[in-house]
């Protein structure tokens, strides 16, 4: 039985490490082309466990899990970076699974991992590749942030080196005590320091190159952040041709040095003198193309998808004018109790033009529960209905900071 998908020849087996939304989203497009998807799940509560193929338990760090995982699949890839790279190298080195599929691999490979999660990593790999990164301080420890800190001035930006998203693992420093509450607060865990950039607007891009070196690259997004989480992505961006050419070239330069195989997504600064600074990179499916699955021919799920079976790359050409994501996050109060936000979701379907996706996760105060996409054929009707629902989700005070950036144009 297909359910619905598209009946292929030698059906491809693909493997994901998580098994959360980005997973789920993915095994809705394996559904779509004809490939059969296993994640690797920390439980039977996260999203893609009732959708996915097959389903091994254990934690993503669990490389004992991943071993299993890997007996059904030749290929596996990555919902997130919370892995044990040095049990996967063992992992992918093993002649059990080199004489099972005589090339079984992990699609990003090991080696862009390795940089990739580490945000020191990062940097230094744009550094010696000159490509544009805030000036940055490694810093093991206190005498390390003291130095940084001197030399940099405030405000400064200080980092755990890894396992931060959503704005945890990251502080925007001011003074001194806040610099040390931060350290404290991280256990005095390896981070960095580096310099604040002052942008005027956020910019994001997602990434696909495949085994052979073919790069795609999506349009140019604008990302909206409060308290360092995305609330709203708007594509395609409202920039000039020259700035969206500059950040596709900056893309492509990082596909290239990282020999990244799969899809990367890419947080840019953008400064009132049109300059791109590269922000963070992420090697897997990322929250700033979420739009690509209305909003684009070709979803970056498939997209990954088609990078780590073989298939051909899809068209990531605009599907639509204009389409605007927003994260549905969980709220205080949990919307009256209501631990689905059932009124709200009813009263967001309402709109013309307008999915819901929803992740079928347990709320907690800011949690990312699920996000919605509006298509339009301009910019400001698509903005004045994410308006309206970001009133409906999270009310007029907290509303307030996003429809004041709204209207922003950048040149």
């Amino acid at each position: 039985m297909w359910r619905g998908r598209i009946k292929v020849v030698n059906q491809q087996k693909v493997g994901v490490i998580g098994g959360g939304q980005l997973a789920w989203m993915m095994a809705i497009a394996a559904q779509k082309i004809g490939i059969e998807l296993s994640v690797q799940a920390a439980n039977d509560q996260e999203p893609a466990v009732a959708i996915a193929d097959r389903v091994v338990y254990g934690k993503v760090s669990d490389a004992k899990a991943t071993a299993k995982l890997a007996e059904h699949c030749p290929v596996i890839t990555f919902e997130n970076e919370f892995v044990d790279l040095e049990a996967l190298q063992t992992l992918e080195n093993s002649d059990r699974f080199h004489h099972a599929y005589h090339n079984f691999k992990f699609l990003p490979r090991l080696a862009t991992l390795e940089i990739s999660v580490d945000k020191l990593k990062q940097r230094q790999h744009f550094r010696d590749h000159q490509i544009p990164t805030p000036t940055f301080y490694a810093v093991d420890q206190e005498s390390d942030l003291i130095n940084a800190a001197a030399n940099l001035g405030y405000p400064l930006v200080l980092k755990s080196r890894r396992h931060g998203y959503d704005g945890k693992g990251t502080w925007v420093i001011k003074n001194v005590e806040e610099l040390q509450t931060a350290w404290t607060s991280i256990h005095q865990a390896p981070a960095i320091a580096e310099a604040f950039i002052p942008f005027e607007q956020e910019l994001a891009v997602i990434a696909a190159r495949t085994l052979h070196g073919d790069i795609v690259i999506y349009p140019v997004v604008e990302t909206l952040q409060i308290d360092q989480v995305c609330r709203r992505t708007i594509a395609p961006a409202r920039v000039s041709p020259a700035i969206a050419a500059e950040v596709e070239r900056i893309a492509k330069q990082i596909m290239v040095s990282l020999d990244a195989i799969g899809v990367i997504g890419i947080e840019f600064f953008l400064t009132a003198s049109a300059e791109v600074t590269v922000n963070e990179i992420a090697p897997r499916t990322h929250n700033s193309g979420h739009y690509t699955i209305e909003g684009c021919h070709t979803s970056q799920f498939e997209q990954l998808l088609r990078v780590v079976s073989g298939l051909p790359l899809g068209d990531v050409s605009m599907a639509v004018p204009v389409a605007i994501m927003i994260n549905l996050l969980g709220t205080e109060g949990y919307a009256d109790n209501d631990p689905d936000y059932l009124h709200q979701r009813k009263a967001i379907a309402s709109f013309p033009n307008t999915f819901i996706h929803w992740y079928g996760k347990s709320s907690s105060l800011g949690r990312k529960l699920g996000h919605v996409t509006v298509c339009a054929p301009t910019y400001d009707t698509a903005l004045a209905i994410s308006d309206r629902i970001e009133k409906i989700w999270y009310g007029s005070s907290q509303n307030a900071d996003t429809e004041s950036i709204s209207n922003k144009r950048f040149s």
